[in-house]
């Protein structure tokens, strides 16, 4: 452990006790060393005590820096594991962090490049055009093509703060885990896991660029999105160059307003992106707050989305797909048996659950929604309060759903501030119920055939060939077969006639000693003495000697 990494841990201890974070844990929960190693940090004294948990959580974050900032962000999705108050103070963090000084930026974009700035960019801008905790952006002309760019180059020495403060997180959440035991429902070694999965996918921007790269080619020609050209040639892990884009921030409503924009054109629209990103192409844009997305200048009659920032993309497996799809079907059904059944099928809740009883859990939760104009209703919020409702049922949160679940929270709260009287059921239904019609049923069945009409053609012409192979086969290991059954049937023969004259030799044996003791001629006795080991020769000799067959 080095001297930094001693210094840091001393100043994420110094931050806990300062905001009183040790005081969250139970009293009854906390083992005597840790009674003592509080008491020994006397002179750090907890300066907040009128302030609730909650508040007292986020103000913490705020001080450790972005890592911890990013982590309340992500937490504060998680409502299946924290109750309102927490999640609604940790929703309140913002990521708003100074620029670094730009000599550094660019030395770090020659590092990455291996040549001077000038070599492929004029006109670089020293001042960014945008600072976040893990990156810096600055604008340049690409010498190539003339066009406008960014640069966006990460921080200095980002990777050992974060992995130095992943380390930390990780080491108090094993901790904590002893120390609440393996049944609490904050579960933080899981989220610290999760946590750590996502941002090291941040601190990588030639993934980000692929990501960038696949999702513009799935929208390709969409009148829905347009994702910036990504210059790949100079993208590397620390460095991503990329298409600049003028449009408007989507927060930036008045400008929005002021050149004429179709609100609810671009609602719906919304609402259609995150349901093609998740169900046509499984690979959904998981970060999609308002600072990653603008909206077009052009046409504001036709207006599109203009998506950034791809470090945090989300996937769902086949089956997650299909009973997410249903799930959203019986809610506009209103069929609470089925979503009930859902949960348990899927394995989001155990199967020992009675279902009976979740069942009017969920009605509970839904049907108030029904009975609320449509400008009221909040689908994003249906689901969310589903999964809390779930808690009690000892649900199991899969990372993808979570981050699903911020997706379109994200993309139903941009959709409504957008225009409120977004029509869901109008939007959302009937993409789902073309969906499901075509992973289920006859047109499913066609289209896998379709699909798999190139491999089957390509193995016809060996099918007369492998027939004859296995014909062939099949018919000497008949014959095989017919000689070892006959070579059975030999040997069964052979053993049942050497039991019987074993069994014969026996019987005569036997009556052979009774008689020399019952009568005083012993030539009978003799005889079947003789004959019974003449008889016990000739059985022995015939039994069959070989067993394989």
């Amino acid at each position: 452990m080095t001297f930094a990494s001693i210094r840091r841990g001393y100043h994420v201890i110094k931050t806990i006790l300062h905001f009183g974070l040790d005081d969250l844990i139970p009293r009854h929960k906390k083992p005597w060393y840790f009674v003592i190693l509080r008491n020994s940090l006397f002179w750090i004294r907890n300066k907040h005590k009128r302030k609730s948990p909650a508040e007292r959580l986020k103000l913490a974050m705020q001080d450790l820096g972005p890592v911890y900032i990013k982590l309340g962000q992500m937490l504060s999705t998680r409502r299946d594991l924290l109750d309102d108050e927490w999640a609604y103070q940790l929703a309140m963090l913002q990521d708003r962090v100074p620029p670094f000084d730009s000599a550094l930026a660019r030395e770090a974009i020659e590092a990455e490049l291996g040549v001077p700035i000038d070599t492929y960019f004029d006109d670089f801008d020293d001042s960014p055009l945008a600072s976040a905790s893990i990156s810096q952006v600055h604008t340049a002309i690409l010498k190539s093509n003339g066009k406008d760019v960014v640069l966006k180059i990460l921080r200095p020495d980002v990777e050992q703060q974060i992995l130095a403060d992943l380390q930390l997180m990780t080491q108090t959440a094993n901790l904590l885990e002893t120390i609440l035991g393996e049944g609490n429902r904050l579960r933080p070694a899981e989220v610290i896991e999760d946590y750590q999965t996502t941002i090291l996918g941040e601190l990588n921007l030639k993934l980000e660029a692929l990501n960038a790269i696949k999702l513009r080619n799935n929208f390709i020609d969409s009148n829905a999105l347009y994702v910036p050209f990504v210059y790949e040639e100079h993208s590397y892990e620390r460095l991503m160059v990329m298409e600049r884009i003028y449009g408007i921030p989507v927060s930036d409503t008045e400008a929005l307003r002021a050149q004429g924009t179709n609100f609810k054109l671009l609602a719906e629209r919304g609402v259609e992106l995150f349901f093609t990103q998740v169900f046509r192409d499984n690979f959904f844009h998981a970060d999609m707050h308002p600072g990653n997305i603008f909206i077009s200048r052009e046409h504001p009659d036709d207006p599109f989305y203009i998506g950034l920032d791809c470090g945090i993309m989300g996937t769902l497996t086949e089956v997650d797909k299909r009973y997410l799809a249903e799930n959203f079907l019986a809610f506009f059904n209103r069929d609470y048996h089925r979503i009930a059944q859902l949960y348990i099928e899927s394995g989001w809740v155990s199967e020992h659950t009675d279902i009976i009883a979740f069942e009017q859990a969920v009605k509970v939760v839904c049907e108030p929604m029904f009975n609320k104009p449509l400008d009221e209703i909040s689908f994003g919020h249906v689901l969310l309060e589903l999964f809390r409702t779930a808690r009690h049922f000892d649900i199991v949160v899969q990372p993808q759903l979570v981050l699903l679940e911020k997706t379109l929270l994200y993309i139903e709260g941009l959709g409504r501030q957008l225009y409120p009287q977004l029509d869901l059921w109008q939007t959302a239904k009937p993409f789902l119920e073309q969906w499901m019609s075509e992973q289920v049923g006859p047109k499913a069945m066609f289209n896998k055939v379709k699909s798999n009409a190139p491999f089957w053609a390509d193995k016809l012409p060996e099918f007369p060939e492998l027939i004859y192979d296995n014909l062939k086969v099949g018919r000497k290991l008949l014959g095989t077969q017919q000689q070892m059954l006959d070579k059975y049937l030999r040997y069964q023969q052979k053993s049942h006639k050497s039991n019987y004259l074993l069994i014969t030799s026996a019987v005569l044996l036997i009556c052979g000693t009774i008689l020399i003791s019952q009568i005083d001629t012993l030539w009978p006795a003799y005889t079947c003495i003789g004959a019974g080991v003449m008889i016990w020769a000739i059985g022995w000799r015939s039994r069959p000697k070989n067993r394989k067959f």
